[in-house]
Protein backbone atom coordinates (compact mmCIF):
# COMPACT_ATOMS: atom_id res chain seq x y z
CA UNK A 1 0.00 0.00 0.00
CA UNK A 2 2.66 2.45 0.64
CA UNK A 3 4.76 2.01 -2.16
CA UNK A 4 1.43 2.81 -4.54
CA UNK A 5 1.27 5.71 -2.39
CA UNK A 6 4.34 6.73 -3.08
CA UNK A 7 4.26 5.68 -6.63
CA UNK A 8 1.14 7.77 -7.18
CA UNK A 9 2.73 10.66 -5.90
CA UNK A 10 5.81 10.45 -7.92
CA UNK A 11 3.67 10.43 -11.07
CA UNK A 12 1.89 13.56 -9.61
CA UNK A 13 5.21 15.62 -8.99
CA UNK A 14 6.40 14.64 -12.76
CA UNK A 15 2.75 15.94 -13.90
CA UNK A 16 3.34 19.43 -12.08
CA UNK A 17 6.95 19.94 -13.46
CA UNK A 18 5.81 19.04 -16.77
CA UNK A 19 2.68 21.18 -16.42
CA UNK A 20 4.92 24.18 -15.00
CA UNK A 21 7.50 24.04 -17.74
CA UNK A 22 5.14 23.77 -20.35
CA UNK A 23 3.11 27.64 -19.12
CA UNK A 24 6.28 28.99 -18.17
CA UNK A 25 7.04 32.13 -17.04
CA UNK A 26 4.02 34.53 -16.36
CA UNK A 27 5.00 37.63 -14.57
CA UNK A 28 7.89 39.72 -16.30
CA UNK A 29 11.33 40.03 -14.38
CA UNK A 30 12.32 44.01 -13.82
CA UNK A 31 15.75 42.99 -13.78
CA UNK A 32 15.34 41.31 -16.89
CA UNK A 33 15.93 41.33 -20.66
CA UNK A 34 14.42 39.81 -23.27
CA UNK A 35 16.43 39.18 -26.61
CA UNK A 36 13.55 38.76 -29.13
CA UNK A 37 13.35 38.77 -33.28
CA UNK A 38 12.91 41.97 -34.28
CA UNK A 39 11.25 42.96 -38.09
CA UNK A 40 11.67 46.07 -40.16
CA UNK A 41 8.98 48.76 -38.85
CA UNK A 42 8.68 52.40 -41.15
CA UNK A 43 11.32 54.28 -42.97
CA UNK A 44 13.56 51.45 -42.45
CA UNK A 45 13.14 51.41 -38.39
CA UNK A 46 14.01 47.77 -36.77
CA UNK A 47 10.79 47.01 -34.12
CA UNK A 48 12.13 46.30 -30.54
CA UNK A 49 9.08 45.49 -28.90
CA UNK A 50 5.40 46.97 -27.28
CA UNK A 51 5.84 50.24 -25.68
CA UNK A 52 3.91 48.78 -22.53
CA UNK A 53 5.51 46.25 -22.56
CA UNK A 54 9.43 47.84 -22.26
CA UNK A 55 7.53 50.16 -19.73
CA UNK A 56 7.11 47.76 -17.70
CA UNK A 57 10.18 45.49 -17.79
CA UNK A 58 12.27 48.74 -17.65
CA UNK A 59 14.66 47.21 -20.48
CA UNK A 60 14.96 44.35 -23.23
CA UNK A 61 17.25 43.42 -25.77
CA UNK A 62 17.01 42.61 -29.44
CA UNK A 63 19.08 42.27 -32.50
CA UNK A 64 19.70 45.08 -35.21
CA UNK A 65 20.91 44.02 -37.94
CA UNK A 66 22.99 40.94 -36.08
CA UNK A 67 23.77 43.43 -33.18
CA UNK A 68 23.19 42.94 -29.69
CA UNK A 69 21.41 46.19 -28.53
CA UNK A 70 19.86 47.06 -25.49
CA UNK A 71 16.72 49.11 -24.77
CA UNK A 72 16.07 51.28 -21.49
CA UNK A 73 12.85 52.80 -20.43
CA UNK A 74 14.03 55.50 -17.39
CA UNK A 75 12.26 58.35 -16.26
CA UNK A 76 9.78 58.38 -18.81
CA UNK A 77 12.56 58.13 -21.59
CA UNK A 78 13.76 55.36 -23.88
CA UNK A 79 17.66 55.06 -24.34
CA UNK A 80 19.12 52.17 -26.74
CA UNK A 81 22.92 51.34 -26.54
CA UNK A 82 24.80 48.69 -27.69
CA UNK A 83 24.54 46.17 -24.88
CA UNK A 84 28.14 44.95 -24.23
CA UNK A 85 30.22 47.68 -22.29
CA UNK A 86 32.98 49.53 -24.59
CA UNK A 87 35.67 48.25 -22.20
CA UNK A 88 35.72 44.74 -21.82
CA UNK A 89 32.10 43.62 -23.51
CA UNK A 90 30.21 43.80 -20.31
CA UNK A 91 26.37 42.99 -20.41
CA UNK A 92 25.31 46.45 -19.86
CA UNK A 93 21.72 44.54 -19.69
CA UNK A 94 22.66 43.51 -16.50
CA UNK A 95 23.68 46.76 -15.09
CA UNK A 96 22.05 48.90 -12.43
CA UNK A 97 20.70 52.93 -13.73
CA UNK A 98 22.44 55.80 -11.49
CA UNK A 99 21.94 59.19 -11.73
CA UNK A 100 25.62 60.35 -11.49
CA UNK A 101 26.52 63.93 -12.15
CA UNK A 102 22.88 65.12 -13.07
CA UNK A 103 22.97 62.45 -15.98
CA UNK A 104 21.21 58.62 -16.09
CA UNK A 105 24.11 56.02 -16.07
CA UNK A 106 24.47 52.53 -16.83
CA UNK A 107 26.87 50.92 -14.42
CA UNK A 108 28.53 47.90 -16.00
CA UNK A 109 28.10 44.98 -13.84
CA UNK A 110 31.73 43.90 -14.91
CA UNK A 111 33.98 46.85 -14.25
CA UNK A 112 31.89 49.26 -12.88
CA UNK A 113 32.25 51.29 -15.84
CA UNK A 114 30.29 54.27 -15.86
CA UNK A 115 28.12 55.16 -19.31
CA UNK A 116 25.22 57.72 -20.02
CA UNK A 117 22.67 56.15 -21.79
CA UNK A 118 21.57 59.80 -23.48
CA UNK A 119 25.22 60.44 -25.36
CA UNK A 120 27.16 57.10 -24.43
CA UNK A 121 29.61 58.76 -22.67
CA UNK A 122 32.18 57.27 -20.26
CA UNK A 123 32.18 59.18 -17.07
CA UNK A 124 35.42 58.93 -13.75
CA UNK A 125 35.80 60.30 -11.20
CA UNK A 126 39.15 62.13 -10.67
CA UNK A 127 41.08 64.92 -8.92
CA UNK A 128 43.53 67.52 -10.51
CA UNK A 129 46.95 66.90 -8.54
CA UNK A 130 47.82 71.38 -8.71
CA UNK A 131 44.79 72.41 -7.27
CA UNK A 132 45.89 73.16 -3.25
CA UNK A 133 42.39 71.42 -2.37
CA UNK A 134 41.81 68.60 -4.96
CA UNK A 135 38.26 67.32 -4.54
CA UNK A 136 36.96 64.11 -6.48
CA UNK A 137 34.80 65.36 -9.70
CA UNK A 138 33.01 63.79 -12.69
CA UNK A 139 35.15 63.87 -15.80
CA UNK A 140 34.14 62.82 -19.63
CA UNK A 141 36.47 60.33 -21.21
CA UNK A 142 34.54 61.26 -24.45
CA UNK A 143 31.59 59.28 -26.17
CA UNK A 144 32.74 55.76 -26.37
CA UNK A 145 29.61 53.41 -26.05
CA UNK A 146 26.92 53.71 -29.61
CA UNK A 147 23.72 55.12 -28.73
CA UNK A 148 21.15 54.48 -31.13
CA UNK A 149 18.08 56.33 -32.09
CA UNK A 150 14.52 55.42 -30.30
CA UNK A 151 11.53 55.67 -31.92
CA UNK A 152 7.72 55.55 -30.27
CA UNK A 153 4.60 55.30 -33.02
CA UNK A 154 1.70 53.92 -32.36
CA UNK A 155 2.59 51.96 -29.15
CA UNK A 156 5.73 50.22 -30.83
CA UNK A 157 8.98 50.91 -30.36
CA UNK A 158 11.58 51.06 -32.78
CA UNK A 159 15.24 51.84 -33.27
CA UNK A 160 17.77 53.24 -36.36
CA UNK A 161 19.76 51.18 -38.11
CA UNK A 162 23.06 51.78 -36.33
CA UNK A 163 25.59 54.43 -38.71
CA UNK A 164 28.75 52.24 -39.26
CA UNK A 165 30.65 55.44 -41.04
CA UNK A 166 31.24 56.63 -37.76
CA UNK A 167 32.67 54.40 -34.90
CA UNK A 168 33.07 53.84 -31.93
CA UNK A 169 34.81 52.04 -28.68
CA UNK A 170 31.93 49.88 -28.15
CA UNK A 171 31.83 48.47 -31.76
CA UNK A 172 34.53 45.89 -31.30
CA UNK A 173 32.53 44.08 -28.53
CA UNK A 174 29.18 44.49 -30.76
CA UNK A 175 31.62 42.80 -33.55
CA UNK A 176 32.61 39.70 -31.48
CA UNK A 177 28.86 39.10 -30.13
CA UNK A 178 27.17 39.52 -33.33
CA UNK A 179 24.86 37.02 -33.99
CA UNK A 180 25.96 34.75 -31.31
CA UNK A 181 22.26 33.89 -30.75
CA UNK A 182 20.71 33.39 -27.33
CA UNK A 183 22.83 29.95 -26.92
CA UNK A 184 25.59 31.57 -26.75
CA UNK A 185 24.56 34.41 -24.29
CA UNK A 186 23.62 31.67 -22.47
CA UNK A 187 26.71 29.52 -22.49
CA UNK A 188 28.14 32.96 -21.33
CA UNK A 189 26.06 33.15 -17.98
CA UNK A 190 28.36 31.21 -16.43
CA UNK A 191 31.69 33.09 -17.08
CA UNK A 192 29.79 36.29 -16.54
CA UNK A 193 28.99 35.26 -13.12
CA UNK A 194 32.48 34.45 -12.56
CA UNK A 195 33.57 37.61 -13.61
CA UNK A 196 31.04 39.42 -11.98
CA UNK A 197 31.93 37.62 -8.42
CA UNK A 198 36.10 38.49 -9.27
CA UNK A 199 34.95 41.99 -9.75
CA UNK A 200 32.91 42.15 -6.48
CA UNK A 201 35.99 40.22 -4.42
CA UNK A 202 38.56 42.91 -6.14
CA UNK A 203 36.64 46.17 -4.90
CA UNK A 204 36.03 44.34 -1.32
CA UNK A 205 39.58 43.95 -0.85
CA UNK A 206 40.64 47.32 -2.57
CA UNK A 207 38.01 49.57 -0.87
CA UNK A 208 37.14 52.75 -2.99
CA UNK A 209 39.70 53.39 -6.28
CA UNK A 210 39.40 55.80 -9.00
CA UNK A 211 38.62 54.57 -12.14
CA UNK A 212 41.14 54.13 -14.64
CA UNK A 213 41.13 56.52 -17.77
CA UNK A 214 41.19 54.79 -20.90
Amino acid sequence: MLDLLLLCLHFFLCFLITLSICRGPQDADLCSSSTGTVEAGPDGLVFIGKEDDIKRSQRATARVNGREIVVFYHEGKFHALDSRCYHEGGPLYRGEIEDINGHACIICPWHKYVITLDTGEGLYEGINPLEPSPTPQWQSKGVKQRVHEVTVDNGNVYVSPPDLSVSFDSDYFADKYKNSGDSAMEKQSSSEAAEEAASREQNLGEGSSEEPLS
